[in-house]
């Protein structure tokens, strides 16, 4: 091991950093030490802590403290640039893509719907990234055996994505000929527009307000 200038080892430095960048959530030594395998341990892992804290200094990240867990973060002078990033990159999965187009043209809709249309069961964080998005909510329960949960949008979709109302909404042809379906796309879409006109009648954007 490459010994540095606090007596860590240098994998070990490397370890938590890795850890910590790869975290979900802000950590403690001891679960960082018990994630590397070092349970019991925490005191020799603590160093590397203060070791990545000193390296990332005037950085554009840095490695904090809250209480007694550690997280990467962007440096307060730079915290600005991350929030313009996100409101312009947010990207959504495949999954959610598929998700949103589907609630957005059979709202409302329930998660049982939702699969029916995709063929494939819908994870719950796929739906909870569309309502953290503030794209999709809760629109109530559906009066039948067992009262789902029911999906709608929400104006803030709409103004995302510049409509007026749901009403105007591409259809399956002008998406076909704006050349923005696969076969994919255009089966699930299929299926939803079918599955639609098969049931009473509830039209796009009778969601609960």
């Amino acid at each position: 091991m490459t010994e540095i200038e606090n007596g860590v080892p240098d994998d070990i430095i490397r370890a938590v950093e890795a850890t910590l960048f790869a975290a979900e959530e802000p950590l403690t030594v001891d679960q960082v030490a018990t994630h590397l395998g070092l349970a019991g341990k925490a005191a020799d892992v603590a160093p590397a802590f203060t070791r990545l804290q000193r390296h990332y200094e005037g950085r554009g990240i840095q490695l904090v403290r809250r209480g007694e867990r550690w997280h990467f973060e962007t440096a307060p002078d730079l915290a600005h640039l991350l929030r313009r990033e996100k409101e312009e990159l947010r990207r959504l999965s495949r999954a959610a893509t598929e998700v949103l187009a589907i609630v957005a043209y059979h709202e409302p809709v329930s998660r049982a719907e939702i699969e029916a249309i995709r063929g494939v069961q819908t994870a719950k964080g796929t739906l909870d990234v569309l309502m953290e998005a503030g794209w999709v909510r809760v629109a109530g329960r559906r009066e039948v055996p067992g009262r789902p949960v029911i999906y709608a949008t929400t104006p803030a979709f709409l103004e995302h994505f510049g409509l007026g109302s749901l009403r105007e909404l591409p259809g399956l042809e002008e998406l076909r000929a704006a050349g923005l379906l696969d076969p994919v796309d255009e089966d699930m879409i299929g299926a939803a527009l079918d599955l639609e006109n098969a049931r009473s009648p509830q039209t796009v954007g009778n969601g609960d307000d």
